[in-house]
């Protein structure tokens, strides 16, 4: 009999032993549940996208450009979703999507989410982050359906504090385009609760990392395309940069239990920090990396050219573990580790 996958690359006879946990929600919840995906092509998109089909949830996406090397796609589940291709920032498509699919809940992660990028070109930063947001929250306050909207917001929207970590309760004081960009739909997102009851909740995560992220300038994908190539690996930064680090299908599991407890009134209209609570520096992560493939003796290239980086960011995400019932359940090095070979068979 054939083995039954668990995000694709994890097989049930793997996980049997590992935590039953791993396990993204029970089915009975989301079976047959209409769903909107915006940004679900994306990293997080592709695995969240993923995991809401394996629960028999009748998911739509939003496309905007095509990713022919989208987890989502490799995978074959865009074949298994519903597609609307458009922007995230076009109202009337998005008033459309909402209503003549009689959408239920709405996972919003459509974002640029390159900080580079975003210091480049922060206009369609701008554009897509903060009027996107807002577009999808004004659509979904008129269609009378959606009963619950999980927004993305970001740790980098905390912007810079002395008192580490951040809790739910730390101004959002981010400064630089991206941090901006992610405190603004914070905040919008917020004041759609408030001021209109709109049942909304806010994720703020760690660093997501885990397979299907080709955004090759990111520490952990850069990292290990270099060694798979037996390269030593470059680090931007001087090394001392501190942050938390959560596996992708951690953060899955945490965005499908912040959404099935949305009509708790501890939950709706509320933040969440998600993250390890075991912050760790590039370099740190680099090593680790470097151990858990077969290239011991590499030894990473430190550029030191790194701008607009925040020292230190990393949560305190006790209050979904109190809240909601979840806690991460990778170590960093094992979700390194099936990382790593995600990124073999797919550079193979």
């Amino acid at each position: 009999m054939e083995k039954t996958k668990l995000w694709n690359f994890v097989t049930v006879d793997e996980a049997v032993g590992r935590t039953e946990s791993m396990q993204p929600t029970t089915d009975s919840f989301w079976l047959d549940r209409p769903v909107f995906v915006t940004g679900c092509t994306g990293t997080l998109g592709s695995w969240l996208t993923i995991a809401l089909v394996d629960a028999g949830a009748a998911v739509t996406g939003l496309v905007r450009d095509e990713v022919p090397f989208s987890h989502l796609r490799q995978s074959g589940y865009q074949d298994r979703i519903r597609v609307v291709h458009g922007d995230v920032t076009d109202y009337n498509l998005l008033e459309r999507v909402l209503n003549e699919y009689e959408i239920n809940t709405v996972f919003h992660l459509a974002a640029q989410t390159i900080v580079p990028i975003a210091n480049r070109a922060p206009l369609s930063t701008f554009e897509t982050n903060i009027r996107g947001t807002w577009s999808l929250l004004e659509a979904a306050r008129r269609a009378p359906e959606t009963a619950r909207v999980v927004v993305a917001s970001s740790d980098k929207a905390y912007g810079i504090h002395e008192e580490l970590p951040y809790t739910e309760e730390a101004a959002l004081q981010g400064c630089h385009p991206y941090d901006v960009s992610k405190a603004c739909a914070d905040r919008i997102a917020q004041a759609y609760a408030i001021t209109y009851g709109l049942p909304v909740a806010v994720t703020r995560c760690a660093n997501l990392y885990g397979g299907g992220d080709l955004n090759w300038s990111r520490l952990i994908p850069g990292t290990i395309r270099c060694v798979i190539r037996g390269n030593p690996p470059i680090i931007r930064s001087d090394g001392t940069l501190v942050r938390d680090y959560l596996y992708i299908p951690d953060a899955v599991a945490a965005y499908l239990k912040l959404a099935e407890r949305m009509e708790s009134p501890e939950v709706a209209g509320e933040a969440f920090n998600f993250g390890m609570d075991n912050p760790k520096s590039v370099m740190e992560v680099v090593q680790a990396i470097i151990e858990v493939s077969d290239q011991p003796t590499l030894e990473p290239r430190v550029l030191g050219e790194a701008k607009n980086e925040i020292q230190a960011q990393y949560l305190d995400s006790s209050r979904a573990r109190r809240l909601l019932d979840w806690k991460p359940q990778y170590s960093l090095k094992q979700g390194l580790r099936e990382t790593l070979s995600w990124y073999r068979e797919f550079l193979d």
